[in-house]
């Protein structure tokens, strides 16, 4: 027997869903899947130096189930592909995905034979950041 059944359409489980809510638009709890030297850039932009906190982005989970946005920051291998996958299936929704870096975006500017050409190959990405 869940809340909503419980209380039914009562003011408590409304207001609730509304602070959350709220709390959604205004915070997001992000996964680094960083794997080259866009992984280091988004270390240095989430420490003490620039302060993220002030966006409400500065508690970085490192567990998919607790993240709600995850971003990928670096080169994916077709070996890496899989997992990649794995792990945005574990993420509840809502989700989204922000690509970082030309390599995440297009698969960086070398053709290479290893290399997947964007990670909207494996995962639906919302946010793409290139450069």
């Amino acid at each position: 027997m869940g809340l909503e059944e419980a209380l039914g359409n009562n003011v408590l489980t409304t207001m609730l869903a509304k602070l959350v809510n709220w709390a959604r638009t205004y915070s997001f709890w992000p996964y680094p899947f960083g794997t080259a030297c866009c992984a280091i850039e988004y270390m240095a932009s989430v420490g003490s130096h620039y302060d993220v906190s002030r966006f409400g982005a500065e508690a970085v989970r490192f567990s998919p189930r607790q993240a709600d946005m995850m971003i990928i920051a670096g080169t994916i291998t077709y070996k890496q592909a899989p997992i990649l996958r794995m792990i945005y299936d574990q993420m509840c929704e809502p989700k989204w995905v922000l690509c970082m870096g030309a390599c995440a975006c297009s698969g960086g500017f070398y053709n290479a034979y290893h290399v997947v050409q964007g990670a909207d190959q494996i995962v639906p990405v919302d946010i793409y950041i290139p450069g």
